[in-house]
């Protein structure tokens, strides 16, 4: 079995490649059951999430039918880890043989879990951001905020990255970081302020209350919601939803676990048929995007197992070769 590290993940993907390796994984379908969601209490601090992502496929990554291949991404995600300069989600993918079952290979899932949840916002946002969009702002400096400027920047001319955080800092060394690569990165300090400004805001956060007011937005406007895994979390608030087209990766996660949509369902503020469409339907055709360049649209994420196992393939395959 390979060990694959997160430098050898990086050495292995594009942030174009993979957009359309997740194109062609929602066009074409694999088997995902809905993830596992397990709540680990503690005795003292925030409480512990655990998740576990199967999904198998019998093509692999050119499309080709063959033995195909199983995955599973186990995952925890522990809020408390920020004080103590950890990422709060950790996590490993085993990629096994669809044939036989045998281990191919062990792959960092941190790394691979930035690069497929970014590259899917980044898809999305080929459907559904405007052509011309050149303002980003991210909400939330945690380990997915340089790969989602990096996956934005790939299929939308970006002039200018801000970053907003609860604690500056953080988003100063984020800010730093992605000016080292060559972004026109600044800190927020205004979050309402620069929302009303951006052409595409990217939240990654484990917000329990709304950060994204619908009332500062302007038309045009694309939101990529991308943390708030759990029916408890939220990072938009009900107006957001009402003023967008309302966009999910998969229809049975987001409507299960999403608080951005399951809140707006229970307020009334969205309801079942409200959703525009998902990820599937948008990759083949099925849906429409963006119409124009004045609507508002909004995109939520939750994470789907074929994600990862279309970028586990595509970075065994890759070393492979």
């Amino acid at each position: 079995m390979q060990m694959i590290s997160a430098a050898e993940v990086d050495h292995a993907l594009s942030f174009p490649g993979l957009v359309e390796t997740l194109r062609k994984a929602f066009h074409d379908g694999t088997i995902q059951p809905v993830r596992h969601h397990h709540a680990v209490e503690r005795a003292t601090g925030a409480d512990s999430t655990l998740l576990l992502m199967p999904a198998w496929t019998d093509f692999n990554a050119e499309g080709v039918s063959g033995n195909g291949h199983i995955g599973v991404k186990i995952v925890t995600v522990s809020p408390d880890n920020n004080a103590i300069g950890k990422p709060a989600v950790m996590g490993l993918y085993l990629l096994l043989d669809g044939t036989t079952g045998e281990p191919q290979a062990l792959i960092d899932g941190q790394r691979l879990t930035q690069w497929r949840t970014a590259c899917a916002s980044a898809l999305a946002a080929t459907y559904l951001a405007r052509e011309d969009a050149s303002r980003l702002l991210i909400v939330g400096a945690g380990a997915v905020a340089q790969f989602l400027a990096r996956a934005h920047a790939a299929v939308r001319p970006i002039k200018q990255v801000s970053i907003w955080n609860r604690t500056p800092a953080n988003a100063q060394k984020v800010a730093n970081e992605l000016r080292a690569e060559g972004f026109d990165a600044i800190v927020s300090d205004d979050l309402d302020a620069d929302a009303a400004e951006a052409d595409i805001i990217s939240c990654a956060t484990i917000s329990n209350t709304p950060l994204i007011r619908g009332n500062v937005l302007q038309p045009g406007t694309h939101i990529d919601l991308v943390g708030a895994f759990t029916p408890d979390m939220r990072e938009s608030d009900d107006e957001a939803i009402r003023r967008a087209r309302v966009y999910v990766d998969t229809r049975a996660g987001a409507t299960k676990e999403a608080g951005d949509i399951v809140q707006a369902l229970a307020s009334g503020a969205l309801s079942a048929d409200g959703i525009v469409a998902d990820l599937h339907e948008l990759a083949r055709g099925q849906k429409p995007g963006r119409r124009n360049a004045e609507e508002i649209t909004l995109f939520k994420s939750v994470g789907a197992a074929l994600e990862d196992l279309a970028a586990g393939i595509a970075v065994y395959e890759a070393l492979k070769r």
